[in-house]
């Protein structure tokens, strides 16, 4: 399996953050993991990275409830932002919701490629690599 150069992580939990963090270290599979406490941070540092495919990341693990900007409003402002890309990025939401409309939600815009429930497993996260 390819390992992936740049992971971005955007939740603001900080338990969360930390603890997947770990599980993703232990499968040697990622270089870079960036971490964003909310979707505007997110989406500025897409904006001005936008040109520098190095820096991008290959997958995004969006969390929907968070301050500031949710994952609904952050995947609003990417849909627009995505041709100006230099790479194609995947985005899995990781979430604790289990509401069937957040979940019908998500698998309407194309940009998801998956809904994942908390917590992410190591199984799980090599799962999802194993798709792209």
């Amino acid at each position: 399996m390819e390992k992936i150069k740049n992971l971005a992580l955007i939740d603001d939990d900080d338990t969360f953050v930390f603890l997947t963090k770990k599980v993703i270290e232990q499968t040697n599979l990622v270089e870079q993991i960036k971490v964003f406490a909310n979707g505007r941070d997110a989406i500025n540092f897409l904006k001005e990275n936008s040109g520098k495919p190095d820096l991008l990341p290959e997958i995004i693990l969006l969390d929907l409830n968070m301050p500031i900007m949710d994952g609904w409003q952050f995947l609003e402002d990417y849909i627009h932002l995505k041709p100006k890309m230099g790479k194609k990025i995947t985005i899995y939401i990781i979430s604790s919701s289990i509401s069937p409309h957040d979940i019908e939600r998500a698998k309407g815009i194309s940009e998801v490629s998956d809904f994942i429930i908390k917590p992410v497993t190591k199984e799980k996260f090599i799962s999802m690599l194993n798709q792209l």
